[in-house]
This record gives C-alpha cells, sequence and structure tokens, in this order.
C-alpha cells in the first residue's frame, strides 16, 4: 500500500515571500496588541494608586465630622450639668464662677475622654469666662468655648474655633423685670475688689505667684511701684526664709495655701458692678 502523507498547506502568491511577509504581518500586530494591554494595565494602576488614598482619606473625613458632632454633644451635656449646679446654689451665691463651671463640665465630661479627644488642650482647652449670671433675674448664661483639631495628615488646616451656649434660670423664682436683656456687657468682678474688668485674663487678675528670699524682700517693687508689707492673715511675727508675693500684690505671704494668694472671680452684667470703678489696664 501506498504510505499516507500528511497534507501540506501552501500560500499561494505571485511573489515567492508573500507568506514570509504574512507572518511577520501578523506578528507585529500580535506585539501592538500586546503592547496596548500593558498601556491599558499602567493607566489602571496610575488610577488605583490615586483613587484609594482619596478614598480612605474621604472615609477618615467622615470620622472625624463624626468626632466632632459627638464632642459638641458631650460638652452640651456637660454645660447642661454645670448650669444645674450653679442653679442650685443661685439662693446662696448669686453669682458664677468661670473656673467652677469649666471644672464641672469636665467632671460631666469626663477628663480621660477630653484627653483622647479633638479638642486641643484636652480637659484644659474648655474656657467659659464669657459665662454670667445676674444676681437680679437669677438667669445663667452660659458659653463654652473650645477648638478642635482635624489630624488629617494631607491637610495641615489650623484648629476650628468652636462655641457651645445655652441659658437656665436659677432656682430663686421668677422676676420679670431685666428678664430677657442678652446686650449688656459681661465684666468681672473679684469678692474684695474695688473695680471690675472686662479681660478676663487681665494680669491684675491672674496671680502670678513667685517665690523670692525674705531679706530680699523689703527692697522690691511691685508692678506698681509699691512696696510689700507683711500679710495679716499668714505672717505672724517673723516670715521663713522664703516668702510669696505676686506682681500687682502689695503683701508678701509665709504660705501657699494662705487666702490672700486665692482669688475667686465672678462674671456679671455691667449694671450690677455697682460701685466699682474701671480697671485702669484692661478697660482704657
Amino acid at each position: 500500500m501506498p504510505k499516507r502523507q500528511d497534507p501540506v498547506y501552501s500560500i499561494s502568491s505571485n511573489s515567492p515571500k508573500s507568506g514570509q511577509r504574512f507572518l511577520c504581518s501578523k506578528r507585529a500586530s500580535l506585539c501592538l496588541s500586546r503592547r496596548e494591554t500593558a498601556a491599558e494595565k499602567g493607566v489602571i494602576t496610575v488610577e488605583a494608586a490615586l483613587a484609594v488614598p482619596l478614598f480612605f482619606l474621604a472615609a477618615l473625613a467622615l470620622f472625624y465630622m463624626l468626632e466632632v458632632m459627638s464632642v459638641r454633644t458631650a460638652i452640651r451635656s456637660g454645660m447642661q450639668y454645670a448650669a444645674k449646679m450653679a442653679a442650685e446654689d443661685i439662693y446662696v451665691y448669686p453669682k458664677v464662677t468661670p473656673g467652677s463651671l469649666e471644672a464641672d463640665i469636665v467632671s460631666a465630661v469626663g477628663g480621660e475622654r477630653l484627653e483622647r479627644s479633638i479638642v486641643v488642650g484636652g480637659s484644659g482647652g474648655i474656657h467659659c469666662e464669657k459665662s454670667r449670671m445676674s444676681a437680679i433675674t437669677g438667669i445663667l448664661e452660659l458659653k463654652a468655648a473650645y477648638q478642635v483639631r482635624l489630624p488629617i495628615p494631607v491637610f495641615a488646616a489650623a484648629p476650628v474655633n468652636m462655641t457651645e451656649s445655652m441659658r437656665m434660670k436659677g432656682w430663686n423664682g421668677y422676676v420679670r423685670s431685666g428678664f430677657g436683656q442678652e446686650d449688656e456687657e459681661t465684666v468681672y468682678i473679684t469678692e474684695t475688689g474695688m473695680v471690675y474688668h472686662r479681660d478676663y485674663h487681665c494680669n491684675y487678675l491672674e496671680l502670678s505667684i513667685r517665690m523670692v528670699p525674705y531679706s530680699e524682700v523689703h527692697g522690691l517693687r511691685n508692678e506698681s511701684q509699691g512696696k510689700y508689707y507683711a500679710c495679716e492673715g499668714c505672717v505672724h511675727g517673723g516670715a521663713a526664709v522664703g516668702v510669696y508675693i505676686t506682681d500687682y500684690g502689695d503683701r508678701y505671704h509665709d504660705s501657699l495655701s494662705c487666702s490672700g494668694l486665692k482669688r475667686t472671680i465672678y462674671a456679671v452684667p455691667l449694671s450690677e458692678a455697682v460701685g466699682k470703678g474701671a480697671c485702669s489696664k484692661c478697660c482704657r
């Protein structure tokens, strides 16, 4: 029997090299398609490298927006607690101290919670110096100011100022006259001071206590160029080796626990600072 042969395929053309040309063009098309595929993959990779960080950044921003709302809710809840505490004591003490309000807010919210929050300064970043209570109407106007910082590394944004405010009537009955007067200026007074202050951080209100040798105290002068005299409350006879003085006071003290080194500041409407003069430093 004749031996079986495999079929032979040939490409007919007038030129003997046409088959070779066809194979070359086919290879070139294949190489071109591979290059296009690689370029498409490169574009997808670049898009993914840009889109994924932006997605996580947007998710992080949303998370911190929720944290801001949580902080505001917590501080307002703490303000309500502080206002209730002040309203209970208004019958005995018809004034309010910003320091006690701040302490009550921190106690209600939680100092550890504030230290871990986005509030600038943590538990020390809440300021209530704009709060005041009217001894006539018994209305407490509580204002808490603080700053929040969004720790997003891409945008180095400055801290955002936040203010919460609320009003509460003290538990001392109802007085119609003077109710609702909100435009009156708030000033700050002390128990024994003879002047009122417009600035809560006035140097006359902030005691800068420092210790000096007793042998040098008689030659020192305060910021008003006045001499220092012995405190009637804590210096009895001879003083200790070191005594305590303040920049604007005129007494030297033998003990840090002396009441002369402690000052309680009250925030009241200007109309209730009757009989007190204006501070020469902050009321110019």
